[in-house]
């Protein structure tokens, strides 16, 4: 009897312990379990912000060389190429041969045949007159000879002497024009006999006057060749560029709004290039700005800025004229800033903040903010130096929440 007791009781004891373990088995599940995030530490150091933008290095002056003249230049490419090396007034770039005299209708042709044949008849009756002024010349100073010797003796009047020698000076006055006159008709006679003709072959260069050479302006190298193949070009059409590859700078267009955070002098870090980052400064800010419009369609107000390579040439000698690189900018720079990770901030109203993790616990704190970048952000106000922020807070972050840092595997 006794036993069937004890047995009794070690069954209740062991539904009683196996009820109190289900209960807290439920209660363990059910109770909330700590957030796990990732945590960072507010701490001080020196913090940079930089303007960063595409940019693309160039050569600092680089001369265009143009066609003075309407006419025909001759193939560039060959024989000189992208890259070979010139020397200032010596090195012939290009070569313009004359412009060759265009095709004319039927119709015009015979305009000019009856322009020639007036030409023609011009000339014969500008030579006939000066036959007819030389005859009346030299019957003026027969005519001045009698009256000279009929003056020796008495015989005429002074009146009539006098105008025997105005006669002979009047006719060699128009024998010269009419002599000019024959000239004129020749000339007009000769140009449209060269209108006539029809074009000819190419103009050969072994007459050095058929041609006009374009030496280098500069010496240097050749950038680009604008005009590769031969062909007829106006006046002040591009040929040739040259520059000094060695003279080398970065040109960046930089959107307005960061433009207005920098200044000349401004440290600039040069990388995406293909090789080490390179040391430079900002040696010019345009002051007027110009619109571009983004790869996404979206219009822009940028920059034209210049920036000086420091760096010796031996570390970027493997760049080029128009090559691509990415530029960081430096507009504002502290050696001693309390700063906190900017995937750390949200907006509460108009005001930023971040959950702070104290006890195990999330409590949320308003900061005030100075300069940022696109990692860091300077605290002016709000937190201390050592304290322990929650980095991406998510929906679940909320004041009072228990949270635990996860762990790094």
């Amino acid at each position: 009897m006794r036993t069937r007791s004890m047995t009794n009781w070690m069954r209740r004891i062991g539904g009683i312990a196996a009820f109190g373990l289900m209960t807290a088995t439920a209660v363990w599940f059910a109770w909330p379990q700590p957030i796990p995030v990732d945590l960072a530490t507010v701490a001080k150091g020196p913090m940079e912000v930089t303007v960063d933008d595409e940019a693309t290095t160039e050569v600092r002056h680089v001369y265009t060389v143009s066609a003075p003249i309407a006419g025909k230049v001759l193939r560039i490419s060959p024989p000189h190429h992208v890259g070979d090396e010139v020397a200032k007034d010596e090195t012939v770039v290009a070569v313009m041969q004359p412009t060759i005299p265009g095709l004319h209708d039927v119709r015009t042709h015979e305009e000019l045949l009856a322009a020639l044949g007036a030409a023609e008849a011009a000339v014969t009756f500008a030579e006939a007159e000066v036959k007819r002024l030389e005859a009346a010349l030299a019957f003026s100073r027969t005519e001045l000879d009698r009256a000279e010797r009929l003056a020796k003796s008495g015989a005429i009047s002074q009146n009539a002497l006098d105008k025997a020698r105005f006669e002979v000076d009047t006719n060699e006055a128009a024998l010269a024009s009419a002599k000019a006159q024959v000239e004129v008709r020749r000339n007009e006679q000769a140009m449209i006999r060269a209108r006539l003709g029809q074009p000819v072959g190419d103009v050969t260069q072994s007459d050095p006057a058929c041609c006009v050479q374009l030496r280098a302006p500069v010496s240097g190298r050749i950038l680009k060749i604008v005009q590769e193949s031969e062909g007829m070009v106006q006046p002040g059409t591009p040929l040739v560029e040259i520059g000094d590859p060695r003279d080398l700078q970065v040109a960046a267009d930089l959107l307005s709004t960061d433009a207005v955070q920098i200044r000349p002098g401004a440290a600039v870090r040069i990388d995406g290039w293909g090789g080490a980052a390179l040391e430079g400064k900002v040696t010019r800010i345009d002051p007027a700005g110009f619109l571009k419009v983004s790869a996404l369609g979206i219009e822009e107000q940028r920059v034209h800025t210049e920036i000086e390579i420091l760096d010796p040439a031996e570390m970027w000698s493997q760049l080029g004229h128009d090559y691509r690189v990415i530029v960081h900018v430096t507009s504002w720079r502290d050696d001693n800033v309390l700063s906190v990770p900017v995937a750390a901030l949200f907006r509460q109203g108009d005001d930023w903040a971040v959950y702070l993790a104290e006890a195990g616990r999330a409590r949320t704190a308003i900061i005030k903010i100075g300069h940022r970048d696109s990692r860091m952000a300077e605290v002016e106000s709000g937190l201390s130096e050592g304290d322990r922020v929650v980095l991406h807070p998510s929906d679940r972050v909320a004041d009072g929440v228990a949270v635990r840092e996860r762990s790094v595997r």
